[in-house]
């Protein structure tokens, strides 16, 4: 007989882990998601359409821990629940409406990063390395034994886009491999140790200001936490707002330190952090337009312009 599942699921991760649970012959009684938040970027794909394409009921509900949710999922009894980038936490009466057990697809290698917004975490810190973890829920967040993980490398130049690309792909191959395992009942449960990582908590707009004290490897990785289609990093110059959008780290330095500054350098633009670190401005804008070489001077007044802490 075929395994049943309830799937709570949402974003890129949510709709490539639905395919695997369908590719494996999971009889998914019914999918829980979410609207989508009030003025978010939309830049991912819809668990709903997916599940809609393959005739899967759907429902979004305010609270996924009402009365009448879990008295649904019990009538179902599934063999398992997943849990695939939804936002909401689940009650432990839901978890447990599961007969063969709760599993929930975190983006980084647990313990480290439990909690919220993990590749942006991950890659703010300057990590070469996260990936994507098959655990198993308990009423703790991330804290459950581990089913299986799956690495993937951060490189210096990496936007947290490109990563979260990347553990999408992680999250399907671990599920994929180890979904006959938890259907035959083979699978081996790890305990986490928890003390080898720390919970991290949401990150919102306002974090991505640039803080002028820092070097530029620390700006850098700012820059590429934040980077669109996240709200992007920001401070004020001459009144005005810069979005620093995306910088490349070549590894260069001037030997002026002590002073951050923009400036135009061979026809491009260019980043000096407080360390002498420069970074390649490769897309910024300047009071809602774009800021280039090409225009730098006629809109800031100079080929330099420090940038003041």
């Amino acid at each position: 007989m075929r395994p049943s599942a309830v799937v709570f699921g949402y974003h890129n991760v949510g709709v490539r882990c639905l395919a695997v649970l369908l590719a494996h012959g999971v009889r998914v009684a019914i999918v829980v998601t979410h609207e989508d938040a009030a003025g978010e970027t939309i830049w991912f794909d819809s668990v709903a359409e997916t599940a809609a394409m393959h005739d899967i009921p759907v429902i979004a509900p305010s609270d996924p821990n009402a009365p009448d949710l879990l008295e649904r999922v019990r009538a179902i009894a599934p063999d398992f629940l997943f849990s695939f980038y939804y936002r909401f936490m689940l009650s432990p009466a839901l978890l447990g409406a599961a007969r063969r057990g709760a599993f929930n697809m975190h983006g980084s290698l647990l313990p480290r990063y439990r909690g919220r917004a993990p590749v942006n975490w991950a890659v703010l810190r300057g990590d070469r390395e996260t990936g994507a973890t098959l655990h198993e829920m308990v009423e703790k967040p991330d804290a459950g034994r581990l089913v299986d993980q799956q690495a993937v490398p951060i490189l210096p130049n990496d936007t947290a886009r490109e990563v979260f690309d990347k553990v999408t792909l992680a999250a399907e191959i671990v599920l994929d491999r180890s979904l006959p395992g938890l259907v035959s009942g083979s699978v081996k449960l790890a305990p986490q140790n928890l003390a080898a990582g720390s919970y991290f908590g949401a990150r919102r707009p306002e974090d991505g200001r640039i803080d002028w004290t820092r070097g530029a490897l620390e700006i850098h990785n700012l820059v590429r936490a934040v980077a669109p289609p996240y709200p992007g990093a920001f401070s004020f110059v001459g009144g005005a707002e810069l979005r620093v959008l995306r910088t490349l780290d070549m590894g260069e330095r001037d030997p002026v330190e002590g002073q951050p500054a923009l400036h135009v350098r061979d026809g491009h633009l260019y980043l000096r952090g407080v360390d002498g670190g420069l970074l390649r401005v490769l897309s910024a804008e300047y009071g809602g337009a774009p800021l280039t070489s090409a225009n730098f001077a006629t809109r800031l007044g100079g080929e330099s312009v420090p940038l003041h802490p």
